[in-house]
């Protein structure tokens, strides 16, 4: 499309949304510009739910998230978006008339997911939402007893670490293997040591086998022959697609929204996807994937909109160096590049595993990845090179790290 269209709708008013409609006023569209979403609240830090906010540091005010620009923006807040007619070019917005759209930004995210037979009890939560932290906020003033967090992901681990900062009894139940299992096994034994040495019980390859809630608590049966009383108990095993209203619009939604390089949606004229949803091949040759970090919600965001106005034909891949971060209990880790199990691992700096160093990854061409613990200066270096400023191939031979 070009920005002489009248108007351009962003479904979705968070992060990826918000960056995206800056990126089109800045381009120089001046038409309407509507941001509906199903939260009440203007697009706000997400990731601190988990660490400032649950710990006091920050209220509702001060995780709203600023503008760089002034939007002049119809924004459709606590409204969800229930269908999409691209024929038509028709979007419907909570249950008004179905509105026309000459662009479209898809950006509603992710849902947090739940588990099959879990109770519905309010001292069961997860932590997507300003309510939900709230929400958590409360149980934990009403209750000094173990507070259970199932998952072993990003916000699981963060999530427990601030709780132990706190002085809370915390029990950190995953199914795998391994904590922060997408960064390798030496590197997630290193965080489990991190957390137990702060008192946190770890409690890997176990799984709920029953729910027992009651007036004093919630009792879990876990495998292994476990049993823990808790006060309340953290779902964190991840995010699902909110793709439901794309259902019968010819979009590819088996795994969020199916999208070319460019951010456009595979199969529909004038609409781009971005942020958690967005499904695409994040390297040329690769198979589409989503990627749920905040750094690729802003840049997907602004590159899907840029897509948008200059249309398919003149459009350019989005193909970011993924990059994302960590902190728990003071100690920061990044990664930059392609990170996994798939990968052999060799330490290229201090030792990552013990204390402060940086653990890369290689594959056949050599290093594509890297996750620094406390070394931020050397992440700024070890990124310039994964982007191509630097010579890389040479790692490659190193001796790969043993647990």
């Amino acid at each position: 499309m070009s920005r002489r269209h009248e108007r351009i709708v962003i479904a979705g008013a968070g992060l990826a949304g918000l960056r995206a409609a800056e990126r089109v006023r800045e381009l120089g569209f001046t038409g309407e510009l509507v941001i509906a979403g199903a939260e009440r609240h203007r697009p706000y830090h997400r990731p601190a739910l988990s660490k400032q906010f649950l710990a006091g540091d920050l209220g509702r005010r001060e995780l709203t998230l600023a503008g760089y620009v002034d939007l002049d923006a119809d924004w459709r807040l606590g409204k969800t978006v229930r269908r999409l007619d691209p024929q038509r070019r028709l979007v419907q917005i909570g249950r008004a008339k179905p509105l026309r759209y000459d662009g479209l930004v898809i950006a509603t995210g992710v849902r947090a997911r739940t588990l099959p037979g879990v109770p519905s009890d309010p001292r069961v939560r997860v932590l997507r939402t300003i309510e939900d932290a709230e929400a958590l906020q409360r149980l934990l003033l009403a209750d000094d007893r173990p507070c259970v967090i199932i998952g072993g992901g990003f916000t699981a681990t963060e999530l427990a670490s601030t709780l132990a900062e706190q002085g809370r009894d915390v029990v950190l139940v995953s199914r795998s293997g391994s904590l922060l299992g997408a960064l390798g096994p030496e590197l997630g034994g290193a965080v489990a040591r991190l957390h137990r040495g702060h008192g946190v019980r770890v409690w890997l390859e176990t799984q709920v086998r029953h729910w027992i809630p009651g007036e004093w608590g919630i009792g879990l049966h876990l495998t292994g022959g476990r049993f823990v009383a808790a006060g309340s108990v953290v779902l964190a095993v991840g995010g699902e697609p909110e793709t439901e209203w794309l259902a019968g619009s010819g979009a590819d939604i088996a795994d969020g929204v199916l999208c070319e390089p460019t951010c456009h949606v595979a199969g529909l004229p004038d609409v781009v996807a971005a942020g958690d949803i967005a499904r695409w091949p994040v390297r040329r040759g690769q198979p589409p994937r989503r990627v749920e970090h905040w750094l690729n919600a802003v840049e997907m965001g602004r590159a899907a909109a840029g897509n948008l106005l200059s249309g398919r034909a003149s459009a350019i891949p989005f193909e970011p160096l993924p990059r994302f971060w960590t902190e728990q209990y003071g100690q920061r880790f990044q990664a930059a590049g392609a990170v996994g199990p798939e990968y052999e691992r060799v330490a290229l700096e201090g030792d990552p595993l013990d204390g402060a160093g940086v653990l890369g990854y290689t594959g056949d061409e050599g290093l594509v990845g890297v996750v620094t613990r406390e070394r931020p200066r050397a992440m700024v270096r070890w990124t310039a090179e994964l982007s191509g400023r630097g010579a890389v191939g040479r790692h490659r031979l190193l001796e790969p790290l043993t647990a």
